[in-house]
Protein backbone atom coordinates (compact mmCIF):
# COMPACT_ATOMS: atom_id res chain seq x y z
CA UNK A 1 0.00 0.00 0.00
CA UNK A 2 1.52 3.19 -1.01
CA UNK A 3 1.66 6.19 1.64
CA UNK A 4 -0.38 9.08 1.71
CA UNK A 5 1.31 11.83 -0.08
CA UNK A 6 1.07 15.41 0.62
CA UNK A 7 2.14 18.82 -1.68
CA UNK A 8 3.16 21.89 0.46
CA UNK A 9 2.53 24.98 -1.58
CA UNK A 10 4.80 28.32 -0.02
CA UNK A 11 5.37 31.51 -1.61
CA UNK A 12 6.69 33.30 0.84
CA UNK A 13 10.09 31.80 1.33
CA UNK A 14 12.04 29.14 -0.72
CA UNK A 15 12.69 25.88 1.61
CA UNK A 16 14.22 25.06 3.95
CA UNK A 17 14.82 28.35 4.89
CA UNK A 18 11.07 28.43 5.96
CA UNK A 19 11.77 26.66 9.09
CA UNK A 20 7.59 26.40 9.86
CA UNK A 21 7.52 24.69 6.48
CA UNK A 22 10.65 22.60 6.90
CA UNK A 23 9.50 21.49 10.61
CA UNK A 24 6.41 20.08 8.81
CA UNK A 25 7.74 18.34 5.53
CA UNK A 26 10.39 16.38 8.04
CA UNK A 27 7.51 15.56 10.37
CA UNK A 28 5.18 14.14 7.86
CA UNK A 29 7.56 12.41 6.07
CA UNK A 30 8.72 10.82 9.53
CA UNK A 31 5.11 9.85 9.89
CA UNK A 32 5.17 7.37 6.77
CA UNK A 33 3.77 10.60 4.23
CA UNK A 34 5.53 11.62 0.73
CA UNK A 35 6.31 15.06 1.15
CA UNK A 36 6.25 17.69 -1.84
CA UNK A 37 7.11 21.45 -1.85
CA UNK A 38 6.88 23.66 -4.28
CA UNK A 39 8.08 27.35 -3.59
CA UNK A 40 10.31 29.74 -4.82
CA UNK A 41 14.08 29.82 -5.69
CA UNK A 42 16.75 31.36 -3.36
CA UNK A 43 20.21 32.46 -4.10
CA UNK A 44 21.81 29.64 -5.84
CA UNK A 45 19.16 26.78 -5.10
CA UNK A 46 18.76 24.39 -7.45
CA UNK A 47 15.56 23.98 -9.39
CA UNK A 48 14.98 20.38 -8.27
CA UNK A 49 16.07 18.54 -5.09
CA UNK A 50 15.31 15.80 -2.89
CA UNK A 51 16.33 16.47 0.43
CA UNK A 52 16.12 14.20 3.22
CA UNK A 53 13.41 12.38 1.42
CA UNK A 54 11.35 15.64 0.29
CA UNK A 55 11.05 16.31 -3.35
CA UNK A 56 11.47 20.33 -3.52
CA UNK A 57 10.52 21.35 -7.00
CA UNK A 58 11.48 25.75 -7.09
CA UNK A 59 10.82 28.49 -9.86
CA UNK A 60 12.76 31.58 -10.22
CA UNK A 61 11.16 34.34 -8.08
CA UNK A 62 9.21 37.46 -9.16
CA UNK A 63 10.64 40.50 -9.78
CA UNK A 64 10.18 42.64 -6.61
CA UNK A 65 6.81 44.09 -6.51
CA UNK A 66 6.06 47.77 -6.06
CA UNK A 67 2.67 48.99 -5.88
CA UNK A 68 -0.76 47.27 -6.45
CA UNK A 69 0.06 46.07 -9.77
CA UNK A 70 3.68 44.92 -8.99
CA UNK A 71 1.90 42.84 -6.23
CA UNK A 72 -1.21 41.43 -9.04
CA UNK A 73 1.85 40.56 -11.34
CA UNK A 74 3.51 38.99 -8.66
CA UNK A 75 0.64 36.93 -7.24
CA UNK A 76 -0.10 36.23 -10.86
CA UNK A 77 3.08 35.18 -11.59
CA UNK A 78 3.71 32.96 -9.05
CA UNK A 79 0.60 31.10 -9.15
CA UNK A 80 0.75 30.28 -12.46
CA UNK A 81 4.60 28.97 -11.88
CA UNK A 82 2.99 27.10 -9.28
CA UNK A 83 0.02 25.55 -11.01
CA UNK A 84 2.59 24.59 -13.67
CA UNK A 85 4.83 22.98 -11.19
CA UNK A 86 1.53 20.84 -9.21
CA UNK A 87 1.05 19.22 -12.91
CA UNK A 88 4.87 18.05 -12.98
CA UNK A 89 4.47 17.07 -9.17
CA UNK A 90 1.09 14.72 -9.78
CA UNK A 91 3.07 13.11 -12.27
CA UNK A 92 6.26 12.05 -10.86
CA UNK A 93 5.31 11.74 -7.20
CA UNK A 94 1.78 12.23 -6.97
CA UNK A 95 -0.21 14.04 -3.74
CA UNK A 96 -3.35 13.19 -2.51
CA UNK A 97 -3.48 16.65 0.28
CA UNK A 98 -2.71 20.09 -0.78
CA UNK A 99 -1.25 22.10 1.57
CA UNK A 100 -0.88 26.34 0.71
CA UNK A 101 1.12 28.55 3.23
CA UNK A 102 -0.45 31.84 3.31
CA UNK A 103 0.94 34.32 2.22
CA UNK A 104 -1.19 35.06 -0.64
CA UNK A 105 -4.50 33.84 -0.14
CA UNK A 106 -4.84 32.88 -4.09
CA UNK A 107 -4.00 29.18 -3.48
CA UNK A 108 -8.10 28.09 -3.32
CA UNK A 109 -8.45 28.14 -6.72
CA UNK A 110 -5.52 25.68 -7.71
CA UNK A 111 -7.21 23.79 -4.73
CA UNK A 112 -10.84 23.68 -6.21
CA UNK A 113 -9.30 23.08 -9.67
CA UNK A 114 -7.49 19.50 -8.34
CA UNK A 115 -10.73 18.81 -6.13
CA UNK A 116 -12.10 17.18 -9.23
CA UNK A 117 -8.81 14.36 -9.33
CA UNK A 118 -10.36 13.80 -5.44
CA UNK A 119 -7.34 15.71 -3.80
CA UNK A 120 -8.28 17.62 -0.54
CA UNK A 121 -7.10 21.23 0.81
CA UNK A 122 -5.24 22.32 4.05
CA UNK A 123 -4.47 25.63 4.46
CA UNK A 124 -1.76 26.45 7.03
CA UNK A 125 -2.78 30.10 8.33
CA UNK A 126 0.47 32.32 8.44
CA UNK A 127 -0.54 35.71 8.14
CA UNK A 128 -3.12 37.67 8.32
CA UNK A 129 -3.50 39.95 5.17
CA UNK A 130 -6.76 42.33 5.96
CA UNK A 131 -4.11 42.97 8.89
CA UNK A 132 -1.61 43.66 7.13
CA UNK A 133 -3.20 45.99 4.33
CA UNK A 134 -4.38 47.79 7.29
CA UNK A 135 -0.93 47.95 9.53
CA UNK A 136 1.01 49.16 6.31
CA UNK A 137 -1.22 51.53 5.02
CA UNK A 138 -3.82 52.42 8.08
CA UNK A 139 -7.75 51.71 7.83
CA UNK A 140 -9.76 51.73 4.90
CA UNK A 141 -10.81 54.83 3.91
CA UNK A 142 -11.00 56.05 0.29
CA UNK A 143 -12.78 54.36 -2.70
CA UNK A 144 -9.52 52.16 -3.69
CA UNK A 145 -8.37 51.37 -0.17
CA UNK A 146 -11.71 50.13 0.40
CA UNK A 147 -11.44 48.19 -2.80
CA UNK A 148 -8.45 46.73 -2.13
CA UNK A 149 -9.07 45.80 1.78
CA UNK A 150 -12.27 44.22 0.49
CA UNK A 151 -10.68 41.96 -2.05
CA UNK A 152 -7.96 40.47 0.55
CA UNK A 153 -11.20 39.93 2.42
CA UNK A 154 -13.07 37.78 -0.24
CA UNK A 155 -9.91 36.23 -0.85
CA UNK A 156 -9.12 34.88 2.42
CA UNK A 157 -12.96 33.51 3.00
CA UNK A 158 -12.13 31.95 -0.24
CA UNK A 159 -9.63 30.18 1.18
CA UNK A 160 -11.40 29.22 4.04
CA UNK A 161 -14.57 27.61 2.27
CA UNK A 162 -12.50 25.94 0.29
CA UNK A 163 -10.18 24.42 2.88
CA UNK A 164 -11.14 21.14 4.54
CA UNK A 165 -9.19 21.66 7.45
CA UNK A 166 -7.37 25.00 8.84
CA UNK A 167 -4.32 25.09 10.62
CA UNK A 168 -3.76 28.63 12.28
CA UNK A 169 -0.14 29.51 14.05
CA UNK A 170 -2.02 30.30 17.59
CA UNK A 171 -5.37 31.15 19.25
CA UNK A 172 -5.52 34.46 17.34
CA UNK A 173 -5.17 33.49 14.74
CA UNK A 174 -7.71 30.70 15.16
CA UNK A 175 -10.32 32.62 15.90
CA UNK A 176 -10.43 34.74 12.78
CA UNK A 177 -10.99 31.39 11.06
CA UNK A 178 -14.00 30.75 13.16
CA UNK A 179 -15.32 34.20 13.27
CA UNK A 180 -14.77 35.63 10.47
CA UNK A 181 -14.45 32.36 8.22
CA UNK A 182 -16.60 30.24 9.37
CA UNK A 183 -14.31 27.36 9.53
CA UNK A 184 -16.13 24.84 11.93
CA UNK A 185 -14.18 24.41 15.17
CA UNK A 186 -13.75 20.34 14.55
CA UNK A 187 -11.81 21.58 11.56
CA UNK A 188 -9.44 23.70 13.02
CA UNK A 189 -6.23 23.20 14.95
CA UNK A 190 -3.39 25.49 16.44
CA UNK A 191 -0.05 24.33 15.53
CA UNK A 192 2.25 26.71 16.61
CA UNK A 193 5.91 27.62 14.99
CA UNK A 194 7.85 26.28 18.28
CA UNK A 195 11.41 25.71 17.54
CA UNK A 196 13.17 22.09 17.60
CA UNK A 197 14.74 22.79 20.81
CA UNK A 198 16.98 19.48 20.85
CA UNK A 199 19.02 21.53 17.81
CA UNK A 200 18.13 24.81 18.20
CA UNK A 201 20.38 25.25 21.49
CA UNK A 202 23.41 26.83 22.73
CA UNK A 203 26.87 25.86 20.94
CA UNK A 204 30.29 27.18 21.95
CA UNK A 205 30.44 29.89 19.25
CA UNK A 206 33.35 29.99 16.17
CA UNK A 207 34.15 33.62 17.06
CA UNK A 208 33.66 36.40 19.23
CA UNK A 209 30.69 38.03 17.63
CA UNK A 210 30.08 40.44 20.50
CA UNK A 211 33.95 41.79 19.75
CA UNK A 212 34.08 41.36 23.89
CA UNK A 213 31.08 43.37 24.93
CA UNK A 214 27.31 42.81 24.82
CA UNK A 215 25.72 41.71 21.87
CA UNK A 216 21.83 42.08 20.86
CA UNK A 217 20.43 40.29 17.83
CA UNK A 218 17.28 40.92 15.69
CA UNK A 219 16.11 38.01 13.82
CA UNK A 220 13.72 38.13 11.19
CA UNK A 221 12.20 39.40 7.85
CA UNK A 222 12.82 43.07 7.39
CA UNK A 223 10.11 44.05 6.19
CA UNK A 224 7.71 47.75 6.41
CA UNK A 225 5.15 45.88 9.16
CA UNK A 226 8.64 44.67 11.10
CA UNK A 227 10.10 47.64 12.17
CA UNK A 228 13.49 47.26 12.38
CA UNK A 229 14.05 50.85 12.33
CA UNK A 230 13.25 50.81 15.92
CA UNK A 231 16.66 48.44 16.56
CA UNK A 232 18.63 51.36 14.75
CA UNK A 233 16.99 53.91 16.73
CA UNK A 234 17.52 51.89 20.39
CA UNK A 235 21.14 51.71 19.46
CA UNK A 236 21.65 55.12 18.61
CA UNK A 237 20.03 56.00 22.27
CA UNK A 238 22.13 53.35 23.89
CA UNK A 239 25.55 54.60 21.65
CA UNK A 240 25.61 58.10 21.04
CA UNK A 241 23.08 59.39 23.39
CA UNK A 242 23.80 57.82 26.52
CA UNK A 243 27.66 56.82 25.58
CA UNK A 244 27.83 53.11 25.86
CA UNK A 245 30.57 51.71 24.72
CA UNK A 246 29.88 47.84 25.42
CA UNK A 247 26.92 47.18 23.10
CA UNK A 248 26.97 45.83 19.71
CA UNK A 249 23.72 45.13 17.45
CA UNK A 250 23.47 42.26 14.95
CA UNK A 251 20.49 42.05 12.30
CA UNK A 252 20.07 38.84 11.06
CA UNK A 253 17.86 38.46 7.97
CA UNK A 254 16.46 40.34 4.82
CA UNK A 255 13.67 41.52 3.20
CA UNK A 256 11.93 45.00 1.28
CA UNK A 257 13.54 47.10 3.81
CA UNK A 258 17.08 46.00 4.00
CA UNK A 259 19.30 48.91 2.09
CA UNK A 260 17.00 51.43 3.51
CA UNK A 261 18.20 49.98 6.93
CA UNK A 262 21.39 50.15 5.81
CA UNK A 263 21.52 53.66 4.77
CA UNK A 264 19.73 55.08 8.18
CA UNK A 265 22.53 53.03 9.76
CA UNK A 266 25.12 54.61 8.26
CA UNK A 267 23.17 58.45 8.67
CA UNK A 268 23.04 57.56 11.89
CA UNK A 269 26.77 57.09 12.34
CA UNK A 270 26.47 53.35 13.88
CA UNK A 271 28.16 51.30 11.20
CA UNK A 272 31.10 50.90 13.38
CA UNK A 273 28.67 48.84 16.10
CA UNK A 274 25.80 47.75 13.87
CA UNK A 275 26.02 44.42 11.29
CA UNK A 276 23.70 43.10 9.11
CA UNK A 277 24.57 40.03 8.16
CA UNK A 278 21.43 39.26 4.89
CA UNK A 279 20.30 36.37 4.66
CA UNK A 280 21.44 33.14 7.42
CA UNK A 281 21.37 29.66 7.85
CA UNK A 282 20.77 27.88 10.67
CA UNK A 283 24.72 27.54 11.26
CA UNK A 284 25.06 31.02 11.27
CA UNK A 285 21.12 31.89 13.75
CA UNK A 286 23.56 29.08 15.87
CA UNK A 287 26.77 31.31 15.93
CA UNK A 288 24.91 34.74 16.70
CA UNK A 289 22.73 33.79 19.47
CA UNK A 290 25.12 31.56 21.28
CA UNK A 291 26.54 34.72 21.65
CA UNK A 292 23.93 37.36 21.91
CA UNK A 293 23.20 38.93 25.67
CA UNK A 294 19.30 39.85 24.40
CA UNK A 295 17.43 39.39 21.64
CA UNK A 296 15.03 42.32 20.33
CA UNK A 297 11.27 42.43 19.41
CA UNK A 298 11.12 46.24 17.76
CA UNK A 299 7.28 44.29 16.05
CA UNK A 300 5.11 47.62 17.08
CA UNK A 301 1.04 47.09 18.06
CA UNK A 302 -0.48 46.89 14.67
CA UNK A 303 -3.65 44.95 13.95
CA UNK A 304 -1.46 42.38 12.17
CA UNK A 305 1.65 42.18 14.84
CA UNK A 306 -0.54 42.06 17.87
CA UNK A 307 -2.58 38.93 16.74
CA UNK A 308 0.96 36.86 14.96
CA UNK A 309 3.42 34.53 16.70
CA UNK A 310 6.67 36.44 16.68
CA UNK A 311 9.19 33.16 15.55
CA UNK A 312 12.29 35.06 16.50
CA UNK A 313 10.91 35.21 20.00
CA UNK A 314 10.72 31.88 20.54
CA UNK A 315 14.38 31.14 18.92
CA UNK A 316 15.52 33.53 21.04
CA UNK A 317 14.80 31.42 24.01
CA UNK A 318 15.37 28.42 22.63
CA UNK A 319 19.05 29.74 22.93
CA UNK A 320 18.75 31.08 26.07
CA UNK A 321 18.24 34.38 25.21
CA UNK A 322 15.57 36.65 26.91
CA UNK A 323 14.13 39.15 24.38
CA UNK A 324 13.13 42.58 25.05
CA UNK A 325 10.00 43.47 22.71
CA UNK A 326 6.86 45.86 22.52
CA UNK A 327 3.97 44.75 24.48
CA UNK A 328 1.80 42.35 21.59
CA UNK A 329 -0.79 39.69 22.45
CA UNK A 330 0.85 36.73 21.02
CA UNK A 331 4.63 38.02 22.40
CA UNK A 332 3.13 37.88 25.86
CA UNK A 333 2.17 34.58 25.79
CA UNK A 334 5.03 33.32 23.80
CA UNK A 335 7.49 35.01 26.35
CA UNK A 336 5.66 34.46 29.50
CA UNK A 337 7.77 35.59 32.20
CA UNK A 338 10.67 35.48 30.40
CA UNK A 339 11.28 38.61 28.85
CA UNK A 340 10.80 42.30 29.22
CA UNK A 341 7.74 44.07 27.55
CA UNK A 342 7.54 47.48 27.21
CA UNK A 343 4.78 49.86 25.44
CA UNK A 344 4.62 50.03 22.08
CA UNK A 345 6.50 52.54 20.41
CA UNK A 346 8.66 54.10 23.47
CA UNK A 347 12.40 54.34 22.18
CA UNK A 348 13.47 55.21 25.81
CA UNK A 349 11.18 52.96 27.30
CA UNK A 350 12.99 50.06 25.50
CA UNK A 351 16.69 51.31 25.66
CA UNK A 352 15.96 51.64 29.81
CA UNK A 353 14.54 47.71 29.01
CA UNK A 354 18.01 46.77 27.04
CA UNK A 355 20.32 49.01 29.29
CA UNK A 356 18.80 47.90 32.72
CA UNK A 357 19.10 44.03 31.69
CA UNK A 358 22.65 44.38 30.62
CA UNK A 359 23.82 45.98 33.79
CA UNK A 360 21.94 43.52 35.69
CA UNK A 361 23.69 40.58 35.46
CA UNK A 362 21.55 38.48 37.93
CA UNK A 363 18.42 39.07 36.97
CA UNK A 364 19.80 38.82 32.86
CA UNK A 365 21.15 35.13 33.95
CA UNK A 366 17.83 33.87 35.47
CA UNK A 367 15.80 35.09 32.75
CA UNK A 368 17.78 33.91 29.97
CA UNK A 369 17.63 29.93 32.10
CA UNK A 370 13.81 31.07 32.29
CA UNK A 371 13.58 31.30 28.61
CA UNK A 372 15.40 28.18 27.54
CA UNK A 373 13.35 26.10 30.43
CA UNK A 374 10.15 27.30 29.04
CA UNK A 375 11.18 26.93 25.03
CA UNK A 376 11.55 23.16 26.18
CA UNK A 377 8.24 22.73 28.14
CA UNK A 378 6.09 24.94 26.55
CA UNK A 379 6.76 26.19 23.27
CA UNK A 380 9.29 23.09 21.89
CA UNK A 381 8.06 21.78 18.15
CA UNK A 382 7.66 18.19 19.38
CA UNK A 383 3.88 18.92 20.95
CA UNK A 384 3.00 21.09 18.30
CA UNK A 385 4.23 17.96 15.44
CA UNK A 386 1.57 15.59 16.84
CA UNK A 387 -1.43 18.26 16.42
CA UNK A 388 0.31 19.23 13.07
CA UNK A 389 0.08 15.53 12.26
CA UNK A 390 -3.17 14.78 14.09
CA UNK A 391 -4.82 17.10 10.83
CA UNK A 392 -3.15 15.06 8.31
CA UNK A 393 -4.43 11.47 10.31
CA UNK A 394 -8.01 12.69 10.65
CA UNK A 395 -8.21 13.80 6.98
CA UNK A 396 -6.57 10.29 5.52
CA UNK A 397 -7.67 8.15 7.96
CA UNK A 398 -3.83 7.25 8.28
CA UNK A 399 -2.33 6.46 11.25
CA UNK A 400 1.26 7.78 11.57
CA UNK A 401 4.12 5.46 12.38
CA UNK A 402 6.22 8.76 13.84
CA UNK A 403 8.78 7.67 17.21
CA UNK A 404 6.77 8.51 20.69
CA UNK A 405 10.70 10.39 21.13
CA UNK A 406 13.40 12.11 18.68
CA UNK A 407 16.76 9.74 19.42
CA UNK A 408 18.97 12.55 21.37
CA UNK A 409 20.99 15.09 19.26
CA UNK A 410 24.92 14.30 18.83
CA UNK A 411 27.44 16.34 21.19
CA UNK A 412 27.93 18.40 18.13
CA UNK A 413 25.92 20.28 15.77
CA UNK A 414 25.92 19.62 12.24
CA UNK A 415 29.03 22.28 11.53
CA UNK A 416 31.39 20.11 14.02
CA UNK A 417 30.68 23.10 16.68
CA UNK A 418 30.34 21.23 20.21
CA UNK A 419 26.83 21.62 21.97
CA UNK A 420 26.53 23.28 25.39
CA UNK A 421 26.11 20.48 27.21
CA UNK A 422 22.64 20.99 28.67
CA UNK A 423 22.35 17.57 31.08
CA UNK A 424 26.00 19.18 33.47
CA UNK A 425 24.40 20.71 36.51
CA UNK A 426 25.73 24.59 36.33
CA UNK A 427 27.05 24.27 32.44
CA UNK A 428 24.38 26.33 30.55
CA UNK A 429 24.26 29.22 33.70
CA UNK A 430 28.15 29.66 33.31
CA UNK A 431 27.66 29.81 29.94
CA UNK A 432 25.35 32.30 29.92
CA UNK A 433 27.29 34.18 32.65
CA UNK A 434 30.09 34.24 30.20
CA UNK A 435 28.47 35.86 27.27
CA UNK A 436 28.93 40.25 27.35
CA UNK A 437 32.33 41.98 28.77
CA UNK A 438 34.93 40.04 30.25
CA UNK A 439 34.89 40.60 33.50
Amino acid sequence: MRPPRVLIIVQNLPVPLDRRVWLEAQALTAAGYQVSVICPKGPDDPARQVLDGVGIYKYRPAPEANGLLGFVVEFAYSWLRTAALSVVVRRERGFDVIQACNPPDTYWLLALLWRVAGVRFVFDHHDLNPELFRSRFGEPRSIGARAQYGGLLWLERRTFRAADRVISTNESYRRVALERGGVPREHTEVVRSGPDTRRMRPVVPESDRARGGHLLVYLGIMGPQDDVHVVLEVMDELVRVRGRQDVRAALLGFGDTLEDLRRQCIALGLDDVVEFTGRVGLREIGDYLSAASLGLGPDRNTPLNDASTMNKTMEYMAYAVPAVSFDLTETRFSAGDTGVIVPSGDIGAFADAVEELLDDEHRRVALSLAARERATAELDWRPQRSRYLGVFDGLLRFRSTVPSDDPAPDTKDPWGRAYVDLDEPGRLESFVRSRGPAR
